[in-house]
């Protein structure tokens, strides 16, 4: 972990890397985001090409341009400056420049990387999607609209800058709905039935920061920023290693048939998702609602006083209760896509087939 952006440069030049490609997106660079490393690096002798063109749930074709950048400028490594699109549109670059004999959808699941990428360092801009620690990249196909995951160890980030003056930017509905996407890294991480004793306690202590900290960073409170961007870190920790569940399945669905938000679409979809798991989470749950400060009587009470806070909390947010865009007709196609994600490869506290799932996308239609 760096805890500057300025010490990236020295960095590149302590491991004799004199070009790289950096990673973002437009809106990002026009506001000035990248600008002090672009900078930094140039006083340092570091030359740097820049892929600008990142889209919101990146595409295969946003991966392909970023590798002919990379290639083409001969470069060495890849910094990943931004939120979680601009992360995973680098981390399939990364893929492909590792195994240029397969298609991003070739490696799409568990470990079909399995070589050696590119130094890749991540600068997030967003308290949220974790992606800085996570060995996942999500990319979308533009043309089918299928939306997948690519794992393996090989795309974690060697390094990850955790400075929150780069967040300062932030405007307040994506501090909201990022956090809240680290909120349901956190909380599916640590329900699932393959946790460890490390990620139990990452989870526990990701859900006690986010509910502490999250408004205040909203309303741009430094120090609160900087709680965030840990909080999202051991989040990330967390769901790299023990996974997601429904929440994520149905929200990779939803962003890939319609580009919605990833975070606030999990924010949207988290307090349902867990309702419906009913008494199979509410044991864990309970321990959620310890560790957010939230009190009850006993497990059931606090399991339901949990998912209250967290509707609670998007209210407050003002993150929206349904998913706009989501059309009736669409549901049974949208759910058979998220069991195909979820089942078996997500260890979820009770297991739900397509038809089950529908009643999901059912309770967020406007």
């Amino acid at each position: 972990i760096l805890h500057r952006l300025g010490e990236v440069p020295p960095l590149l030049k302590e491991k004799n890397i004199r070009r790289v490609l950096l990673v973002t997106d437009e809106n990002l660079r026009k506001i000035g985001g990248t600008a002090p490393l672009e900078e930094a690096l140039e006083q340092t002798g570091v030359f740097c090409a820049v892929y600008d063109e990142t889209v919101p749930n990146p595409t295969v074709a946003n991966a392909e341009a970023a590798r002919e950048t990379y290639l083409d400028n001969g470069c060495e490594a890849v910094i990943a400056f931004g939120g979680g699109s601009p992360m995973d549109c680098a981390k399939a670059l990364c893929a492909r420049i590792a195994r240029p004999d397969r298609s991003l959808l070739q490696m799409k699941g568990l470990l079909k990387v399995r070589r050696a990428t590119p130094l890749l360092i991540a600068v997030p801009t967003t308290a949220g999607s974790g992606s800085e620690t996570t060995l996942a990249a999500v990319i979308t196909d533009e043309k089918s609209h299928h939306k997948y995951v690519i794992n393996d160890f090989a795309l974690i980030p060697s390094y990850a800058v955790q400075d929150p003056a780069v967040t300062a930017t932030l405007p307040r509905a994506v501090a909201a709905a990022t956090g809240m996407d680290a909120l349901t890294h956190a909380v599916e991480a640590f329900i699932g039935r393959s946790t460890t004793k490390e990620t139990r306690a990452d989870a526990l202590k990701a859900v006690e920061l986010v509910f502490q900290h999250l408004e205040k960073a909203c309303e741009e409170e430094e120090e609160a920023r900087k709680q965030m961007l840990y909080a999202s870190y051991l989040a990330g920790k967390a769901f790299t290693r023990s996974y997601v569940g429904y929440v994520h399945a149905v929200a990779h669905s939803l962003g890939g048939a319609y580009g919605t938000p990833h975070g606030e679409t999990n924010a949207i979809l988290l307090p349902h998702v867990l309702r419906a798991y009913g008494e199979a989470a509410e044991h864990k749950l309970a321990l959620l609602a310890d560790a957010a400060g939230i009190g009850g009587s006993g497990e059931k009470e606090k399991a339901a006083a949990f998912i209250a806070a967290i509707e609670a909390m998007n209210r407050r947010l003002g993150i929206p209760d349904a998913i706009g865009e989501l059309k009736e007709e669409d549901i049974p196609a949208l759910a058979r896509r998220a069991d195909k994600e979820a089942n078996p490869l997500y260890p979820v506290p009770r297991l739900m087939d397509a038809k089950e799932l529908e009643s999901l996308y059912r309770a967020v239609l406007k």
